[in-house]
């Protein structure tokens, strides 16, 4: 299997708030990421496939549709907006980079190749990263021994 990358970056605000937590919990957990106004990150999206290469193309998938569908799937919607109120189906969900990871992984899915996505990195700060796998790569890792 070869594994292909394409990573972009996009500017954008948001608050971590909870509405299932007390204002007293929610500034306890999230600090000064709950700041009333947002804050913002540049962050960096790593978007991976994986494959045989083909043999005509010696590409496991054209970066050139790589980088159409994660702009429009994705960094089109967020780059330069706030996270909790300009992107539709952002709407309800904290942001965290758990939770953003997951939602940008199920809008690339349903526009790569079937089983072709392998995984999808968000960077959030330089230190704080998280990726996702989709499902179905939670059911494999649950079989390991």
């Amino acid at each position: 299997m070869a594994y292909l990358t394409r990573r972009v970056t996009f500017s954008a605000a948001h608050r971590l708030w909870s509405n299932q937590l007390s204002d007293e919990e929610n500034y306890q957990i999230y600090d000064k990421c709950a700041n009333p106004n947002g804050h913002g990150h540049n962050y960096i999206l790593e978007v991976t496939v994986y494959g045989q290469p083909d043999p005509k193309t010696g590409m496991v998938m054209n970066l050139t549709d790589m980088k159409r569908i994660t702009n429009e799937q994705v960094v089109d919607w967020v780059d330069h907006k706030h996270l909790n109120h300009d992107v539709p189906w952002l709407e309800g969900v904290i942001p965290t980079a758990e939770l953003l990871v997951i939602k940008f992984w199920e809008r690339l899915e349903q526009e790569f190749p079937p089983g072709l996505l392998y995984e999808v990195t968000l960077h959030e700060t330089e230190n704080n990263s998280a990726s996702y796998r989709g499902e179905r790569a939670d059911v494999l890792e649950a079989r390991l021994p």
